[in-house]
């Protein structure tokens, strides 16, 4: 029943050709890719790599004569111990000559001399190839847009990063080490063959060998839709568990381990099904395999032991010996020739993903570097969407003059964080432009425009690093008396210092160790230690409580001051020394002025004010609310 559906949906996934050949399984896109991956195999730029790399290879082709002649000899053994006279020959230089041959060839174990010293000598090569892999697909990782990273799942990226590179080394290892040379064995025993037995014993291993390795190709082809449905399988699991390790926090206070074990536990049976389907159309193609090289082994058996009982073939016993030791010699890789095919082509699957990511264009580049002088901060007619039927910006103009600071606030989903976004260029404005000291960013690269912003975000990210590594990760240059200085601006120094480690002290993952006013500080140090131009706050109190919120609202009053500085924030008890406050709603300014100017018009702004003061009536009891009331009364 189980076969009947394999082969069943083999029918049904044989209907996708179309897809198969878009998925890149032809040769051309086969040797596209190779070629794509030559650059880095071979080190340009490392003298004793390229001559580890000749080396290896110039073993690889001393390891093939050493195949051809080690049977050679054993020939001459077997002949010498039984010549026609009948008398016996002791060759003790046959015999040593033979087992030298066999200690750099290695048996069928491929652990000679030659594969071993080749091996060391590959090591610094394919170390050399993952490094510049990886490099090179990290790094174009983090050139791609904003939108890229927020659709994609971390554990999926990551499956597809750590399958990638570890798929090229295999390719390299199973196509030059070990499928070549059995291409060369082959070739080479085909023509010695023909030559010094008959020419029906190369024909026979010919015949066997094209059969083989024709009807390999076809039953892997036919398997590969199998695989490639459990490699997907298997990243849905991964990403099921990485999301849930991540999310430990949401998962304990929901109570919903069991929910969660549950999830994994279905995923892992839907991998587990479509493993079972590969892993039995493997043994469809060993089966297939191993009759068609016992068959061929039968064959050539028998023909050589018939030519050496006639006559008129001048073959000798020890034709015998050779020939039955050279086909097993040429067999035993041969047998796993359908495993490095195997491997080759699941290595062409696994860096599909790979090359997929390679593929995506990265966020919009500009050819200029931005200079900044004053800061000056302009929005010109900007009109943005995130799908072109809907726009979330329609015609913004404002300007934040140099040194000054312009508040945005509104309602949710009006726009304001986007504003921050089109800044700092995750995403380009659809219609109009954003300048600083009146030259247009879309014509400079992102770096370049975020190299002279500063962000406080509302949702401050750590790394699971020592709290210098993590201030200093604006600037990976800061000196020591930077990283302090940052600190006591932004007035966590001293509290720093009362730690065990200090400055040295691990933060945890995502920053649990630290509470949210430290972990914001920490932020601030990390805006303050690039000597930004401008500064851009992002909701950056609104996930505090009330007292700690008034604390870093403190701080960032001090850090701030001179600064040109644009703050989104839904609390405007933060913002009422802000030069100009902008009020947003439906993708539109619809009121704009100071705190005082806007209250007396009894606007959109009033009400927000009035609802927010109302609904902190409730709490006299904490310090900040009476505070904001007082200034409530002052503005009523």
């Amino acid at each position: 029943m189980f076969f009947k559906e394999l082969f069943k949906n083999s029918e049904a996934k044989a209907k996708t050709q179309d897809e198969e050949k878009q998925l890149g399984f032809t040769v051309r896109h086969m040797w596209h890719k190779v070629r794509f991956l030559i650059p880095f195999i071979w080190p340009s730029e490392n003298l004793y790599l390229q001559f580890a790399f000749v080396f290896s290879f110039l073993l690889l082709v001393l390891g093939r004569v050493v195949n051809l002649f080690a049977p050679i000899y054993h020939k001459h053994i077997v002949d010498s111990l039984n010549n026609d006279s009948g008398s016996i020959v002791f060759r003790s230089d046959l015999i040593i000559i033979y087992v030298l041959l066999m200690f750099c060839q290695g048996g069928s174990a491929s652990n000679g001399l030659l594969n071993n010293i080749r091996n060391y000598f590959w090591i610094g090569v394919q170390q050399h190839s993952s490094r510049q892999i990886s490099l090179r697909l990290y790094e174009h990782l983090h050139k791609l847009s904003y939108q890229w990273h927020m659709d994609r799942k971390i554990g999926e990226v990551i499956e597809i990063m750590d399958r990638g590179v570890d798929s090229v080394n295999q390719l390299i290892i199973y196509m030059v080490f070990n499928i070549a040379p059995v291409i060369m064995d082959i070739i080479i025993a085909i023509v010695y063959f023909c030559v010094t037995f008959n020419y029906i014993f190369g024909l026979i291993v010919l015949i066997t060998m094209a059969v083989y390795l024709v009807a390999t190709f076809c039953i892997t082809e036919w398997r590969t839709a199998f695989r490639r449905a459990m490699l997907k399988r298997e990243n849905e699991l991964q990403a099921v568990a990485v999301d849930s390790l991540m999310n430990f926090e949401t998962i304990k206070f929901c109570n919903a381990e069991k929910d969660e074990t549950n999830r994994y536990g279905h995923a892992f049976e839907r991998y587990q099904k479509e493993e079972c389907k590969s892993l039995a159309s493997l043994i469809v193609l060993s089966f297939g395999q191993n009759v068609i090289i016992s068959i061929g082994l039968l064959s050539g058996s028998l023909l050589c032991a018939y030519f050496i009982s006639v006559e008129q073939f001048d073959l000798t016993p020890g034709d015998y010996v050779l020939y039955a030791a050279y086909i097993l010699q040429l067999y035993q890789p041969l047998n796993w020739m359908g495993t490095y095919y195997r491997l080759i082509h699941q290595s062409f699957i696994d860096m599909e993903n790979m090359f997929a990511l390679f593929s995506i264009a990265p966020e919009a580049q500009g050819s200029e570097i931005l200079h900044v002088n004053k800061g000056k901060l302009e929005f010109r007619n900007v009109s943005f969407g995130y799908v072109p039927e809907r726009r979330i910006l329609k015609d913004i103009s404002f300007i934040v003059p140099p040194g000054q600071t312009v508040a945005v606030v509104g309602p949710s989903g009006s726009g304001k964080t986007t504003l921050l976004r089109l800044v700092l260029r995750f995403y380009d404005c659809v219609q109009g432009s954003i300048l600083i000291d009146d030259q247009n960013i879309a014509k400079f690269s992102p770096s370049s425009v975020r190299s002279h912003i500063a962000v406080v975000p509302q949702d401050t990210i750590l790394f699971n690093q020592t709290i210098k590594f993590n201030i200093a990760f604006a600037k990976s240059n800061a000196t020591d008396e930077e990283i302090f200085e940052a600190a006591k601006l932004a007035e966590i120094h001293d509290l720093i210092l009362k730690l065990p480690n200090g400055y040295d002290s691990v933060v945890g993952e995502r920053g649990l160790k630290m509470s949210g006013g430290e972990k914001q500080r920490i932020a601030i140090a990390r805006a303050m230690i690039k000597v930004p131009s401008i500064m851009i706050l992002d909701e950056a109190t609104s996930s505090l409580d009330v007292e700690t919120e008034r604390l870093i609202q403190a701080s960032l009053d001090k850090v701030c001051k001179g600064k040109t500085t644009l703050i989104v924030t839904h609390r405007l008890s933060t913002v009422v020394n802000a030069n100009q406050i902008l009020v947003m709603r439906n993708g539109r300014i619809e009121e704009f002025g100071t705190h005082t100017e806007l209250l007396n018009k009894d606007g959109l702004y009033s009400n927000m004010w009035k609802q927010q003061m109302n609904e902190w009536q409730p709490s006299p009891t904490i310090a900040d609310n009476v505070i904001a009331n007082e200034i409530f009364r002052e503005n009523m």
